[in-house]
């Protein structure tokens, strides 16, 4: 349950209050849920291979790959290079898309306020920041914070997909359109992908798309939406257990 201080946290933000009932919401207690005991609620995704090299790399070498990565453009016009922060062992795999200003300054993911509501709605499933690991498909801000390119993003998944090897999450939750393309390997619009359960590559591990929170800060009347997307991902943990 939201306490009084939750309550007064996330009013004072200009945030809906979202409440869980129990730990784990069945799709029948929520409503916008999915009942992912369907068979067909579930959309596998092709198998994809990490590069040998990248595959081999532990955290700390990881990292270092990352911040000295040239591949593509984006590496003359970055700050810095932001890989991810969070929980190494998490339950939860939050993947946006890549970094704005602040994020390319400070070298973390969602720290404005995009990051904030992300905060907020995480602290709505009672998890903190620290509890969740978060990443972007992209390590470099692209410039004015255009879309990212089709060529960057093939350059840069290799790194996303040996942190998902590494981290091992229980659920993933893609954030934005360009982060559930990227992962599920589709065309699809976010507007297709939400309100199922998806499965990332040949891992069993299941994937739920949700808006970014920059677009929720936009149209604030998709966040009920948006917490339907968590719930399922709540649930689909749950069955995990």
């Amino acid at each position: 349950m939201v306490d009084k201080q939750q309550h007064q946290i996330l009013d004072a933000m200009g945030i809906q209050v979202w409440e869980l009932r129990h730990s784990i919401i069945s799709p029948i207690e929520q409503p916008g849920c999915i009942d992912t005991s369907d068979p067909e609620v579930e959309a596998k995704v092709e198998v994809r291979a990490t590069p040998p090299a990248i595959a081999k790399l532990d955290w700390q070498d990881l990292q270092q790959t990352v911040a000295g990565c040239q591949a593509c453009e984006l590496h003359s016009t970055r700050t810095q290079t932001v890989f991810g922060v969070g929980d190494q062992g998490a339950d939860w795999l939050f993947v946006g898309e890549a970094p704005g200003a602040e994020e390319d300054r400070r070298g973390e993911p969602f720290v404005g306020r995009a990051g904030q509501l992300l905060n907020a709605m995480l602290f709505a499933l009672n998890l903190k920041r620290e509890q969740v690991y978060i990443a972007n498909v992209l390590k470099c801000r692209p410039p004015a914070n255009r879309d990212p390119a089709g060529k960057e993003v093939q350059h840069c998944e290799p790194y996303l997909l040996r942190q998902v090897e590494l981290i091992q999450p229980r659920i993933i939750v893609a954030l934005g359109r360009f982060a559930a393309q990227s992962l599920l390997k589709t065309t699809d619009p976010i507007s297709r992908l939400r309100g199922r359960s998806h499965q990332y590559a040949d891992t069993g591990i299941p994937l739920v798309v949700s808006y970014h929170p920059a677009y929720l800060l936009r149209s604030p009347i998709d966040k009920k939406k948006a917490w339907a997307d968590l719930c399922l991902a709540q649930s689909l943990l749950g069955a995990l257990s």
